[in-house]
């Protein structure tokens, strides 16, 4: 295992000006850690416990585990199923307009301004550009709506004839292997070279979507993902060494 090769984001853009333009290059962008400095999926339950609608189950349950998030493929399932069940028969329409308030008020501020830029980058170039995350529609779409994108691979609520929650995960549940079956099936249907396109994380978890591109960028790695890209020669960036810019909205 070699050492890990830096990668500025300033070298990242003048990487992405360079390379082949037009949609059949694809830039894939994890959400929490990546885009979002932290886990939007605390907010939404940050949210819940101010407004007094969760209880110590779902503040120990939930909140807890979003911000530790250091768990396998079942482990995640049983968490994100979890917490569907405590919005069992909420109505779609409104939590997606929670999504979008949460979002203005709290996650825009969070955005890393450098990720921003590479995803304009790309944009640029024509790339595809794609939101590939675990998180939910309600907290991943008002992210990618803000940033223009209109590709979206995330995990979606089950619901009834009514447009209300049943508590449950439409399946497969996106994670892991399944977010990079994903990435591979999104590439074969949209005429994008898997080989030739970019996928940026920081989850141990997202290894198996980098496998699937031909330009892995870890961004901020967890330890497994750095592992493995000290193995693999993937040039990592890293947001937290001195002063975070971040995106603001605009007034």
């Amino acid at each position: 295992m070699g050492p890990l090769t830096w990668l500025s984001p300033a070298d990242a853009i003048a990487e992405i000006g360079a390379s082949t333009p037009g949609p059949g290059i694809g830039a894939f962008f994890d959400l929490d850690g990546t885009l979002v400095d932290g886990f939007t999926a605390a907010v939404h339950v940050g949210d819940r416990i101010r407004r007094r609608q969760a209880g110590l189950g779902e503040l120990l349950g939930v909140f807890e585990a979003a911000l530790r998030y250091r768990f396998g493929r079942l482990e995640f399932e049983h968490l994100i199923v979890r917490a569907a069940g405590y919005l069992r028969g909420e109505s779609l329409t409104e939590l997606n307009e929670l999504g979008d308030r949460l979002f203005v008020e709290r996650v825009a501020a969070r955005l890393y301004s450098h990720m921003h830029d590479i995803v304009q980058a790309h944009q640029e170039r024509g790339h595809t550009v794609v939101l590939s995350s675990s998180a939910l529609s309600i907290q991943a779409v008002p992210v990618a709506r803000f940033l223009g994108i209109s590709n979206v691979q995330c995990n979606h609520f089950e619901l009834d004839e009514h447009g209300r929650l049943t508590g449950g995960i439409v399946k497969p549940i996106v994670w892991g292997a399944t977010k990079a079956a994903a990435v591979q099936q999104f590439c074969s249907a949209n005429g994008v070279a898997a080989q030739r396109s970019y996928f940026y994380a920081d989850g141990d978890e997202d290894a198996a979507s980098m496998s699937v591109v031909g330009c892995p960028r870890p961004v901020n790695p967890r330890s497994g993902l750095a592992a493995a890209a000290a193995a693999h020669g993937w040039p990592v960036m890293c947001l937290t060494s001195g002063r975070r810019r971040r995106v603001r909205m605009r007034r």
